[in-house]
């Protein structure tokens, strides 16, 4: 199979039966072999049966329903598991995506032999209270990442399949998985300027500006996570090494001072009665915690977990 085009969705039945036409025309005119994989987060709308109507028309659908609301990175984790095209390509469901941009992303892929082609949209229809944000992130993304993308959370990107089979998308790492690639090996990423249409129907699920800080923080936590993840000891056992060795040597000078002044028939107080033996005292019960921190994770580090594990309702 060419293409598997991933759409995840929510909300969206206004919007799907024009998409999905439009795919299916590219496609066509392309003689591309192709399936199209839509995942249903927890619509409360018809986007279910609209789903239904449209996989009795042609036999090129495979749809995914969650049994609630997850979120965007669920959905294409849950996608990505399924995908047979050789390469995967996505999209949001609300049109802003325009499908014609799907054969030079496929061929940048095969000929051009990119791992992954993030689109750029550069021009952009967004609200100013949207798109400064959206330059302050990508901003930062890029200089901590070191992957020169202008677009880090464009919706339309491609890959090769092996990426998507090798990497994790969880909780809302969909923003960051060009950084995911690259942390699996996958180099060769490359960018594409694509065009933005102004929504047609419905209205933006953009969450406000709460989605911009806790994309900081996933920035942050993704940074840890492919620096230290597999060797926590080496961060938090340094850390605490070093507060636990200047905590040490601090108690140290403390007490010498006081054992001097005693020798030399100079009155001084308590070692206790100083400020600074508390202050050494606790940074050596810090360095301890965050040593143990450490012990504690490296121990986790090496056991399975299954964030992955969601609800599906339905699946045709």
């Amino acid at each position: 199979m060419d293409i598997s085009i991933v759409i995840p969705l929510y909300n969206e039945e206004e919007s799907l039966p024009e998409l999905v036409s439009w795919i299916r025309r590219v496609m066509k005119e392309n003689a591309f072999s192709y399936e199209i994989l839509l995942v249903d987060d927890g619509s409360t709308d018809r986007s279910w049966d609209i789903i239904c109507q449209l996989k009795e028309e042609e036999d090129d659908i495979h749809a995914i329903r969650f049994r609630r609301n997850y979120g965007k990175s669920p959905a294409l984790h849950c996608a990505f598991a399924r995908a047979k095209g050789d390469v995967v390509i996505t999209m949001d469901a609300d049109l802003q995506d325009s499908p014609d941009e799907i054969p030079a992303l496929y061929q940048m892929v095969k000929e051009e032999r990119y791992d992954l082609v993030s689109g750029w949209k550069k021009k952009r229809y967004d609200p100013v209270s949207k798109t400064i944000p959206t330059k302050l992130f990508n901003a930062t993304a890029r200089k901590v990442s070191g992957i020169k993308l202008h677009d880090f959370n464009c919706g339309l990107k491609a890959y090769r399949n092996a990426v998507v089979k090798n990497i994790e998308v969880y909780n809302d790492m969909h923003r960051y998985i060009p950084v995911l690639a690259k942390n699996a090996g996958f180099v060769r990423i490359g960018e594409k300027v694509v065009q933005h249409r102004a929504r047609k129907y419905g209205k933006s699920k953009f969450m406000g500006i709460s989605r911009f800080f806790n994309g900081y923080l996933d920035l942050l936590t993704l940074w840890f996570l492919s620096t230290f993840g597999r060797k926590p000891m080496h961060f938090f056992g340094l850390l605490g090494s070093l507060m636990f060795f200047i905590g040490f040597v601090a108690i140290l000078i403390v007490g010498g001072s006081k054992l001097y002044a005693l020798q030399q028939g100079i009155a001084h107080p308590l070692v206790t009665s100083s400020p600074y033996f508390y202050i050494a005292l606790t940074m050596m019960l810090l360095g301890t915690q965050l040593f143990l921190a450490g012990f504690l994770g490296e121990m986790i580090s090496r056991s399975s977990s299954e964030r992955n594990n969601y609800k599906i309702d339905e699946e045709i």
